[in-house]
């Protein structure tokens, strides 16, 4: 039986979760997640733990921080003046916010803190500073 290499295309179904157990996302209710590996399309520890996996395998793969989406980066973190956000806007710690870069792209922001007259911004990835757990079922390789 043929088993997943480094640059193979797979289908696979997966439940990601927090140290703590809750879900953050999940493949099971849709369809299964199909990528080309080593392609950059991945976190690094979910690559690995794809890696010498069978057709109908399943395996539960702990991703520590660093091979997932890093530590927080301080410098990531930004503090904007209330006066310079929209009116109507009541800004709430952890609503998101969305960013348009000087080329025009957009990112997405959090609201980590709320003070009296400015906000604290953070433009680290969501899941940043947090070791995974991915229950993984390889579905199929292409």
């Amino acid at each position: 039986m043929s088993k997943v290499k480094e640059d193979s295309l797979v289908r696979v179904h997966y439940t990601g979760k927090l140290s703590d157990g809750q879900v953050f996302d999940s493949s099971v209710n849709r369809e299964p997640l199909e990528v080309k590996l080593g392609q950059g399309g991945l976190i690094p520890g979910f690559e690995k733990g794809l890696i010498d996996m069978e057709p109908n395998e399943k395996k539960t793969i702990v991703i520590a921080k660093e091979e997932a989406y890093g530590e927080k980066q301080k410098e990531l973190f930004q503090t904007v003046q209330k006066s310079d956000l929209p009116q109507d806007m009541e800004p709430q710690v952890n609503m998101a916010l969305m960013a348009t870069n000087a080329d025009g792209s957009e990112r997405q922001l959090r609201v980590a803190e709320v003070n009296e007259n400015d906000i604290v911004v953070d433009a680290n990835h969501p899941l940043a500073g947090e070791d995974l757990t991915f229950e993984l079922e390889l579905v199929e390789i292409k």
